[in-house]
C-alpha cells in the first residue's frame, strides 16, 4: 500500500470534532518538573511550549541559586541566569508575549530556604524584569517553603502562590492562587501500571473535582512518569501533567490528536452470523478473499472499540496466524505480500507478479480460468497499487504504475473497480488502456456513483473518490462494490473468485493515525459483514480475511468499549514483521486454521478449488 498524496497536514484537518475523553491535551498542560537538572534549564521545556517550568530556588548572599539540594549548590547556576534573563530574551522574540502563539507560561518558583528571606531576595531580583512582572502572559508562583497566607498581601500583584490541601484560604487568598499541588503518594499507592484502586482513585478524583469547583487549576507531584500515568491523569482532568521526561510527554501530547479515536454518532450494527456449512467437507464454488492492507490484530481491536464492542469479522471462529515475510526481508512491503497470496511465490520487496528472480508466475484469477471461473478485483484505493495489482500485474517494481496498468490488458479479471484512473488514461506513453479495454468488451466507468447502473458481465470503474479516506466522504463505497459484484456474478455456474482490499487501514498506519486507522477497519467491517450474509445465502462461498503485513506497530494504551473511544501509540511509521491473522467462514474454512507461511493462503484456495466436483 503506497502513502497516499493525503498530506498529514490534511489528515489532522478532518480529524473528527471529539477525540478523547481527557480533552484536548497539549504541551500547555505540561508542567517541567524539576527542569534545572535537565542539560539546558528552562530553552528545553520552554521549545516545546510548556505551560509550566519549575525551579528551586536557595536564598543565600543576596542571590537565588538553583539546585535540588543545598548541597549541590554550584554559583554558576542561578535563577537569574537559568530562568529570568532566557525568559527575558523570548518575550523579546515573541513580541511581548510568553510564546509566539499566545499561550501563557506559568514560571513555578519553589522556595527551599526561609520563606521571607527567600521572597525579599527574589523581589529585589525581579526589579530587573519589568518585561516579566508585567506580562500578562505570565505567571509567577511560588510553592515550597511560601510566606504564610495572612502575608501574601504584602507582596506585589504579580506575586501568585501555589495552593496547599492542608490550608484554608479566604475569599481574598484565593484570588493570589492559580493553582492547587498535591504529593499523590498522600492519596495513592500507584506505581503507574494498570488503574488505581477503585478507592484511591475516588480520593485524587475529590481533589481535582474541588480544585476545579474553586475555578482553580491542579497539578500531581510524586507521580509515576510514564505514558499509562499521563493517560489517567489527562482522564481524570487534572490540568498539569508533570515530568522529568519533557522530549517524552511533549511527543507524547503533540501526538494525542492523531491517536485517539471517539465514536460519533450509531456505529454500524452486525451481521447475525448463521455459520452455513461452516466445515471442512462442503463444496465451494465462491471465493471472497478479503485483504485488510496493514491490519493487525491492534487494529482490529482498535475497530471493534471504535463499533462498541461489535464486528462483523469476531464472529468466524476459524483463525490462523500468517507469517508475512518476503524473499528478501523480515519485513515484508504489501507488494511482495500481495504477490504470495496472489501467486503462491514469495518474492522481493517492490516486486509485482514475479518470483524473487524476476520470473513472472500465474495469480489465481489466470490459474482458476481452467474452472470457468470468474473474477474480479476492488480496492478503496489506487488499483495499480502493489495489493490488487499482483493479482493481475508482473512487474520488477511497484512504482511502474504505468506498465501495471498495461498489464491488465492481458488478465482475465472480468470486473475492477477502484482509484488510478490516470494510470489508464492521460498516460506518457499516449495509450488510452480503457479504449483498448472497451474493444476487448469492457464497460468503463469513471463515477462510483453509476455503480448500480453497470449491467454488463465485464466493467472497469475508476474514480479517484475510491482514494479518499473514510473520514473525507468516501461513504460505503466499498461495501457497495462488494454487493454489485457479487451480484454480477453469482449466476456463473462455475463460480467466482473476489478480492476486496481495504485498502487504507495502511493509510492510517503510515500517518501514525488512530481515527484514520479506526474508521478505516470499521468501514472494511461493513464489507465483511456483506460477504459473511451472502456466503450464508448461498452456502457455497468460502470467505477469507486476512492482511498483507501490520502498519504502524501499533499498540492499545487506552479505550471504553461502551463509549467507542481507544487511544493507542504507533512505534513506527512502517511496516512490522509481526504475523497476521487469518479468518475464515464458510465450506472450508478449518483449512485456515493453524501457523503458516503468506503462501499457503494461495496454497490452500488453489487446493480446495482444484478438488470440486
Amino acid at each position: 500500500m503506497r502513502t497516499y498524496i493525503w498530506s498529514a497536514l490534511l489528515v489532522i484537518s478532518f480529524l473528527p470534532s471529539v477525540f478523547a475523553q481527557s480533552g484536548h491535551y497539549t504541551t500547555a498542560n505540561a508542567h517541567s518538573h524539576n527542569d534545572y537538572e535537565h542539560d539546558i534549564p528552562f530553552l528545553t521545556a520552554y521549545y516545546q511550549h510548556f505551560g509550566s517550568i519549575e525551579a528551586d530556588v536557595f536564598a543565600r548572599n543576596g542571590q537565588l541559586y538553583v539546585a535540588h539540594k543545598e548541597e549541590e549548590i554550584d554559583t554558576t547556576r542561578t535563577l537569574a541566569a537559568l530562568y529570568l534573563q532566557p525568559l527575558r530574551e523570548m518575550i523579546r522574540k515573541a513580541g511581548g508575549k510568553a510564546y509566539n502563539n499566545g499561550q501563557p507560561l506559568q514560571l513555578l518558583i519553589d522556595f527551599k530556604t526561609d520563606s521571607l528571606l527567600t521572597m525579599q531576595t527574589l523581589l529585589q531580583q525581579l526589579q530587573q524584569y519589568p518585561d516579566i512582572t508585567g506580562n500578562t502572559h505570565i505567571q509567577l508562583v511560588i510553592s515550597g517553603s511560601q510566606p504564610i497566607p495572612a502575608q501574601w498581601d504584602n507582596y506585589p500583584a504579580y506575586i501568585l502562590f501555589d495552593g496547599k490541601g492542608s490550608l484554608t484560604y479566604s475569599a481574598a487568598q484565593l484570588e493570589r492562587l492559580p493553582l492547587f499541588s498535591y504529593n499523590l503518594q498522600n492519596y495513592a499507592r500507584w506505581n503507574g501500571k494498570g488503574s488505581m484502586k477503585a478507592a484511591e482513585q475516588q480520593r485524587v478524583q475529590a481533589l481535582i473535582d474541588h480544585a476545579h469547583q474553586l475555578g482553580k487549576k491542579i497539578r500531581f507531584w510524586g507521580t509515576p512518569d510514564n505514558v499509562n500515568t499521563w493517560i489517567t491523569l489527562a482522564k481524570m482532568g487534572v490540568d498539569y501533567i508533570g515530568t522529568d521526561h519533557i522530549e517524552a510527554l511533549s511527543d507524547f501530547l503533540k501526538r494525542r490528536r492523531a491517536s485517539e479515536y471517539q465514536a460519533a454518532g450509531n456505529t454500524h450494527p452486525v451481521y447475525r452470523a448463521r455459520y452455513v456449512n461452516n466445515d471442512r467437507l462442503s463444496k465451494v464454488k465462491n471465493v471472497i478473499l478479503l485483504i485488510g492492507d496493514g491490519m493487525g490484530l491492534t487494529q482490529i481491536y482498535g475497530g471493534y472499540t471504535a463499533n462498541k464492542g461489535q464486528l462483523n469479522l469476531f464472529q468466524m471462529i476459524n483463525i490462523g496466524l500468517s507469517k508475512t515475510s518476503s524473499a528478501d526481508n523480515y519485513i515484508t512491503d504489501s507488494a511482495a505480500g500481495g504477490t504470495a497470496m496472489a501467486t503462491g511465490h514469495k518474492t522481493n520487496n517492490r516486486s509485482i507478479g514475479v518470483d524473487a528472480t524476476g520470473v513472472k508466475q500465474p495469480a489465481i484469477p489466470d490459474l482458476i480460468q481452467r474452472y470457468g471461473m470468474e473474477s474480479a478485483l476492488i480496492s478503496a484505493g489506487d488499483v495499480t497499487d502493489a495489493t490488487p495489482a499482483a493479482f493481475y500485474g508482473h512487474q520488477p517494481d511497484r512504482s511502474l504504475e504505468e506498465d501495471i496498468a498495461r498489464d491488465f490488458l492481458n488478465s482475465p479479471v472480468s470486473i475492477l473497480i477502484g482509484g488510478g484512473l490516470q494510470h489508464f488514461e492521460r498516460r506518457k506513453d499516449g495509450l488510452s488502456l480503457t479504449t483498448l479495454l472497451q474493444q476487448k468488451g469492457y464497460t468503463i466507468g469513471r463515477d462510483l456513483s453509476g455503480l448500480e447502473n453497470m449491467r454488463t458481465r465485464k466493467w472497469v470503474l475508476l474514480d479517484s473518490v475510491a482514494e479518499a479516506p473514510v473520514l473525507k466522504g468516501r461513504g460505503d463505497f466499498l461495501t457497495r462494490a462488494l454487493k454489485k459484484t457479487i451480484n454480477t456474478l453469482q449466476d456463473n455456474r462455475n463460480g467466482f473468485f473476489i478480492m476486496a482490499e481495504g485498502a487504507q487501514i495502511d493509510v492510517g498506519g503510515h500517518f501514525n493515525n488512530l481515527p484514520y486507522n479506526a474508521t478505516e477497519m470499521v468501514d472494511f467491517d461493513k464489507a465483511i459483514g456483506a460477504a459473511m450474509e451472502f456466503a450464508d445465502s448461498n452456502g457455497e462461498t468460502l470467505v477469507i480475511v486476512t492482511a498483507d503485513h501490520e502498519t504502524g506497530g501499533l499498540s492499545l494504551l487506552d479505550g471504553n468499549i461502551q463509549k467507542g473511544y481507544v487511544n493507542g501509540h504507533f512505534s513506527t511509521d512502517d511496516h512490522t514483521a509481526v504475523t497476521v491473522p487469518v479468518f475464515a467462514y464458510g465450506p472450508h474454512s478449518l483449512d485456515f486454521r493453524g501457523v503458516y507461511e503468506n503462501t499457503a493462503i494461495f496454497e490452500k484456495i488453489m487446493k480446495i478449488l482444484s478438488e470440486r466436483k
